[in-house]
């Protein structure tokens, strides 16, 4: 039995295995993970640059698909990939391929996710995983039949200000929490698809995820036992602004609002029964960040004074938060400068969420511990609540 033949053996054995889809952990063990990019919008280009901002011997971008093949090459050209498809089926057949980013828009994620995952690709999919619950459902179960690994990109979880911010609530920092409060409004309507339910048009879809997402990483993903929703919807059908009063157990409550119609604060707040934290995005408020914090201290602080209230405050733009402010102290979380210019604030901290796919798989584990399939199927179906509260339905609800 020499060296040479058992080396055989093995490389048969590994072919028989990759073209059965029967992957280890120990595969990934010293080697890139190997990404195939879904797509060539302004979120891929994004999502492509932070994977650059981290070690070309951990990730590297083998392949890129579109509809149009000249849109692949014209990506790849620019972002030097070797392997430009033009159709999502040639990227679900390419050996390659590791693990799938799917950046296409939300309407089409069910079938994206799905082809890549019977193609026994393992997927990081943009949020919101899917239209409703029933979609998500669907590609969840997709998932576990394949035994591949699979991710909402709650990208925001992943930050390191969001992994201290969940420190410091497992270590009781402010007690037990009572009160969440996110807020995210931009105006996206000059956005064609922004407004066409068609298209996966309105605020809860586009913005209020990333309030849902924190909300219930902040309350342990509990569902709610009340969901009441307002909000106003355009004549195309889809909601323009959206305020949501969730009710948990043990008196405890979040509330959230979203627009796309208006710019909002961008902040989060969590307050518990007794201490102080505050997050603050260093640049959403410019120098004069501690001023504003300050500001909002002074309005709180008879309450403290009186001791009415005990309030732990994390002031954010939520989805992309680069500092806490914990005691007056002030922590820095910079994301990295990126190689070229970026469509959307901070996106070189998608590198996070990139990272935490591959220690997944190196880990051999089919969902990650921070954004589990259950918190992606319970996002989907309070989301879904609230638009049958705002009476916002879309054709895959009929589906």
């Amino acid at each position: 039995m020499s060296h040479a033949y058992t080396l055989l053996l093995a490389e048969m054995g590994d072919e028989i295995c990759r073209q059965v889809g029967g992957v280890y952990s120990q595969d990934y063990q010293n080697t890139a993970t190997k990404w195939g990019i879904c797509s060539v919008g302004k979120i891929s280009h994004d999502f492509t640059v932070a994977l650059k901002t981290l070690p070309a011997e951990d990730h590297q971008v083998v392949a890129v698909a579109a509809r149009k093949l000249e849109d692949a090459q014209e990506f790849a050209r620019k972002h030097n990939i070797s392997k430009a498809y033009g159709s999502y089926e040639e990227l679900a057949r390419d050996p390659d391929v590791d693990v799938v980013y799917v950046g296409v828009i939300h309407p089409c994620h069910l079938n994206a996710c799905k082809l890549f995952i019977n193609a026994k690709k393992n997927v990081l999919c943009e949020k919101p995983l899917a239209m409703n619950a029933k979609e998500v459902k669907e590609i969840l179960d997709s998932a576990k039949k394949n035994d591949v690994f699979l991710m909402e990109a709650a990208w925001t979880r992943f930050f390191p200000a969001s992994v201290e911010i969940r420190k410091l609530l497992a270590e009781e920092y402010i007690g037990e929490v009572k009160m969440v409060r996110a807020d995210f409004g931009v105006p996206l309507f000059h956005v064609p698809r922004s407004d066409q339910k068609d298209l996966g048009g309105g605020a809860l879809l586009g913005l209020g995820i990333s309030c849902l997402q924190f909300i219930s990483m902040v309350y342990n993903r509990e569902k709610p036992e009340s969901i009441q929703a307002s909000g106003i919807c355009l004549e195309t059908g889809v909601d323009e602004s959206v305020a949501v009063i969730l009710q948990y157990s043990k008196n405890r409550m979040a509330m959230f609002t979203c627009s796309a119609g208006v710019h909002l604060h961008g902040e989060a707040f969590i307050a518990g029964t007794n201490g102080i934290m505050e997050a603050s995005y260093q640049g959403w408020h410019g120098n004069n960040s501690k001023c504003y914090v300050e500001e909002i201290r002074s309005v709180f602080k008879l309450w403290f004074d009186m001791n009415l209230i005990h309030m732990l405050q994390v002031l954010s733009p939520m989805w992309c938060p680069t500092a806490l402010v914990v005691n007056e102290k002030v922590t820095q979380y910079p994301v990295p400068e990126p190689s070229l210019p970026l469509n959307f604030t901070y996106s070189t901290g998608m590198r996070y969420e990139a990272e935490e796919v591959r220690q997944c798989l190196l880990k051999g584990r089919r969902e990650s511990p921070v954004m589990p399939h259950a918190d992606s199927l319970l996002l989907a179906e309070i989301g879904d609540e609230i638009r049958q509260q705002l009476g916002v339905v879309y054709t895959q609800d009929f589906q």
